[in-house]
């Protein structure tokens, strides 16, 4: 690539780093497959935090196995024989931002009368919270190298961290650490999630699915987060600097 610097005049080729993103085809049952643009890292993690946050998937243990090829962008998710897909399937949530290929819905998510409500007498101090965030950001080197990526971290109250994420979507990354927090059977009402991006209802919609009582951002909370998180009785937190 050409780098122009408009204060000394001049022009530079240079070799940088460019943010990838790849369609990563998540099945399961070998019925249903749905597509998710994202970077090319933690995809069992991201399938499993996605279904979950769909109302798909209801626990770590009805999975029977999952598969990941990071060279044909494929996860499939294999569900134990007992449980019931079709229905499941029937009774997702609506609104999702992916949807399966062969149904689509328009409803809001702003208007989905499934929303958890948190229960959670987990209290941090303010500066843990911004300690989270500084950590967080010593650890994304991806977004250090391209400026193309958002990050997401799980933290106890303690400020240990327990999932890391970095990807082009900052819902992706968001699925990722929940997948990747699930798998390891964290607690989440003992824990907090800081991002990187903006917080709309659908991201808070996420953290109530699993019981995050607070959530955090470098970046502004949107109107419908703000509603999402107040319906949710999550503690929501914006611009942490």
């Amino acid at each position: 690539m050409t780098r122009l610097d408009l204060q000394t005049g001049t022009a530079t080729r240079m070799h940088d780093y460019v943010a990838e993103e790849v369609p990563l085809k998540i099945t399961f049952n070998s019925d249903y497959a749905f597509v998710i643009w994202c970077s090319p890292t933690q995809f069992k993690e991201l399938a499993v935090g996605h279904l979950y946050a769909e109302n798909i998937l209801h626990s770590i243990d009805e999975i029977e196995s999952i598969t990941s090829d990071e060279i044909q962008n494929i996860c499939h998710v294999q569900f134990k024989a007992d449980i019931n897909i079709e229905e499941r399937m029937e009774n997702r949530r609506r609104g999702a931002r992916i949807i399966p290929l062969l149904k689509a819905s328009t409803s809001a998510y702003q208007k989905d009368q499934k929303l958890s409500v948190v229960k959670s007498n987990l209290t941090v101090k303010a500066q843990a919270i911004l300690d989270a965030i500084n950590q967080m950001n010593e650890k994304a080197k991806g977004f250090r190298e391209t400026g193309g990526l958002h990050d997401s971290g799980i933290f106890k109250a303690n400020g240990t961290l327990v999932a890391f994420s970095e990807d082009v979507g900052r819902h992706n990354t968001v699925d990722k650490v929940i997948g990747e927090a699930l798998l390891n059977r964290e607690n989440f009402g003992e824990c907090f999630m800081v991002i990187t991006g903006r917080v709309p209802g659908d991201m808070i919609y996420k953290a109530a699915k699993v019981g995050l009582p607070i959530v955090a951002s470098v970046a502004a909370v949107l109107n419908s987060g703000v509603a999402s998180a107040e319906k949710a009785n999550i503690t929501l937190v914006g611009f942490v600097r």
